[in-house]
């Protein structure tokens, strides 16, 4: 028992497995100490090392910035160079018109459309199909003083023309109707003798590629008739008894264009585009070279004085980087008073009750002209002639329901009207059309006094309960593809490239080819083809037709109220989409996650050489970072976990992201740059522009 005992350690073998135990505590301890501070000073090393090369780097970059820059300027000629074919081709127009001697005015001539006006207004007696065929030249001459209006830059528009071209339109427009008016006057003095030979009314429909004419005159007053459908289609109205038993004519006036909408002051946000940004740019441009040549001067200076070169470069660099860091305080505080300025102004603009905010909504698919119409005076054969009384007022409305009811029970007798119509087949909705009616007083859309909305997408019928008649429109959400979820530019072929936006609801495809744009596809869940497919536009009317088609990808001056952005400094913005836009010929660009991650001051894209025609199967894109006066390639790639600002090794820093490319691309996609047209370059820069793919994404 006593062997199974266990030995007891005594006390100086404690205190010595004790001092043991402590003796190779402090030897780990010591260890490592001396191994943190090996690595710290290896850190330090590694810093030191990168920051000395980030100077030289730097100072690299600021010796050749000058010449980068007047290099850039040089290729940015070709803007200037642009609007000067630009302005070229409008005199070449007006010069066209003039030798084509046609008949037509010219609208931007003042007295030319006035003339044009006044003798149109002495025509009497005008047939429906008559005033449709005449409207097609009407349309016309708007659509061109519109895009007088849209297309020149405005140094070169005064304000007397805006004012006047503005005039010329709104008296087009109110012509255009009121012969419309007339006609239909003339037509239901004829009802009777039109009269159909089953129902004993009259109907008429008249279609064509601007207008759609429906008009029912009600000759029996037949109080079991009470539903109206035009041409065994279903389009038409359920009326009340009351109104089955009256001398009226309904008529539904399909205009596929909006004359009711007050027109927009101009500038508007595409003017403003094609205006600014060139002067705009050009102006920074030499600013920047007078601040770089001022620091160049220094510099040399500074050079004389070897022994204390470096030190005064790295005090040169602080400097510079406080008073980068003051402009861009001082900007930050324009912006954020500009911003709060806009919601101000914004925020006063009062609408009342079911108003539309034209601002957030856009009409779609026209104007529909629903009008209740007392029948005039029929006309009556009489010994070999056709006698018929004509009412000095016109064509008079039928007011229903009256202004003032006595009885109860004949308010019950004016119930809302069901109107059924047709949409638009060229017009996308990506949600259920929302129903506005026109309010004369106020001058503006409203969604009151409109019921039972029901939309049937496979036949585009949408059918409602409207209190009263007149005109009435479709609303869209005019941000409702926006933000844009990604996008891609790629070359294609000489001076021609193809723009790809993929949004919540659809992916667009557009075609740029020197001073003309096409829509290429739009992929929707189900299948759609558009009118606009296939057709070469100037990105100006190419913009307008998009919009009016519901593919609205441009963002307008207000559009940062209604869309949550990715907001960039726009300086930086348009340095970098004129620059995405010279090298477009011969490099694909695209989106890149990190570019919501950087701060305002930087943008982030993912590029790529790219000289088939083809897309790439296994495309190997480089991220370049731009903050308008530098340009990187980064370290990181699209995969990476996190963000980063490093640089990748073996670059350098360049002024801008065309000398940036110089360093990696081949000699073949460097003279496609050079080779690239003037009008080329502009058409994508002013779509970049347009569609602000680098805030909207």
């Amino acid at each position: 028992m006593s062997g199974r005992k266990k030995k007891k350690i005594t006390k100086a073998e404690r205190l010595k497995q004790l001092q043991e135990e402590e003796e190779r505590r402090q030897k780990e301890e010591e260890e490592a100490r001396v191994k943190h501070e090996k690595e710290e000073m290896e850190r330090l090393e590694i810093q030191r090392i990168e920051k000395e090369k980030w100077h030289q780097l730097e100072a690299k970059d600021l010796e050749r910035r000058r010449e980068e820059l007047e290099e850039l300027y040089l290729l940015e000629g070709c803007f200037p160079e642009a609007e000067k074919l630009k302005r070229g081709t409008r005199l070449l127009a007006q010069w066209r018109h003039y030798i084509q001697c046609d008949g037509s005015p010219d609208p931007s001539v003042s007295p030319e459309i006035n003339t044009f006006i006044s003798l149109w207004k002495e025509e009497t007696n005008e047939t429906l199909e008559e005033v449709i065929a005449k409207g097609k030249l009407v349309l016309n001459l708007i659509e061109k003083l519109k895009l007088i209006l849209l297309e020149t830059p405005p140094y070169d528009l005064e304000d007397k023309n805006v004012i006047q071209y503005q005039g010329s339109i709104l008296e087009l427009q109110e012509l255009l109707h009121l012969k419309f008016n007339i006609a239909t006057e003339i037509l239901l003095r004829q009802a009777s003798t039109l009269a159909d030979l089953d129902s004993g009314n009259m109907e008429k429909v008249i279609q064509d590629e601007n207008v759609t004419l429906y008009v029912w005159a009600n000759l029996k007053k037949n109080p079991r008739y009470r539903s109206v459908r035009f041409s065994e289609t279903q389009i038409g109205f359920e009326i009340p008894r009351i109104l089955a038993t009256s001398d009226i004519a309904l008529r539904l006036l399909h205009t596929h264009y909006d004359h009711v909408t007050p027109l927009r002051p101009v500038p508007a946000s595409l003017q403003e585009h094609t205006a600014t940004v060139t002067d705009f740019a050009k102006e920074e441009v030499k600013n920047e070279e007078a601040a770089i040549s001022k620091e160049l001067q220094e510099e040399g200076k500074q050079r004389e004085n070897e022994s204390n070169s470096v030190h005064e470069e790295e005090t040169k660099f602080e400097e510079q980087g406080d008073s980068e860091v003051q402009m861009s305080v001082v900007r930050e505080e324009s912006e954020a008073t500009k911003g709060e300025l806009e919601m101000k102004l914004l925020s006063e603009t009062v609408l009342s009750d079911n108003e539309v905010d034209l601002c957030q909504f856009t009409t779609l698919g026209g104007v529909y002209h629903l009008d209740i119409l007392e029948l005039p005076p029929q006309c009556k054969a009489m010994k070999g002639w056709m006698i018929v009384e004509i009412l000095k007022e016109g064509l008079r409305k039928y007011i229903y329901p009256p202004e003032t009811i006595e009885d109860v029970e004949t308010e019950n007798a004016f119930p809302p009207i069901e109107v059924t119509l047709e949409v638009q087949e060229n017009v996308i909705f990506f949600e259920d059309p929302m129903v506005a009616r026109w309010d004369g007083e106020g001058k503006h859309w409203q969604t009151d006094g409109i019921s039972n909305v029901s939309y049937k997408s496979e036949e585009r019928l949408l059918t409602f309960s409207l209190e009263t008649f007149g005109p009435v429109t479709l609303i869209q959400d005019t941000h409702i593809n926006m933000p844009f979820q990604s996008w891609e530019l790629r070359p294609l072929d000489v001076n021609k490239v193809l723009l790809t936006v993929t949004t919540v609801f659809t992916e667009i495809q557009i075609q740029i080819k020197e001073n003309l744009c096409m829509l290429a596809s739009v992929k929707l869940n189900k299948k759609h083809s558009s009118i606009l497919e296939g057709k070469w536009m100037t990105p100006v009317s190419f913009i307008c037709a998009l919009k009016e088609a519901g593919l609205n990808i441009f963002p307008s001056g207000h559009s940062h109220f209604y869309v949550v952005i990715n907001y960039k400094d726009p300086l930086v913005e348009v340095k970098a989409y004129r620059q995405l836009a010279l090298l477009s010929s011969a490099f694909a660009f695209g989106w890149s996650k990190w570019n919501t991650v950087c701060n305002s001051k930087k943008v982030i894209v993912k590029l790529m050489e790219h000289l088939t025609e083809e897309p790439i199967q296994k495309p190997n894109w480089t991220l370049l970072m731009f903050s308008g006066d530098r340009a990187q390639r980064l370290k990181i790639n699209e995969n990476s976990e996190t963000f980063s600002e490093a640089l990748k090794e073996e670059t350098e820093f360049h002024s801008t992201l065309y000398h940036m490319v110089e360093d990696f691309a081949s000699k073949k996609a460097m003279e496609k740059i050079r080779s690239s047209s003037c009008q080329f370059i502009d058409s994508v820069c002013y779509m970049l522009l347009s569609t602000r793919l680098l805030s909207y994404s």
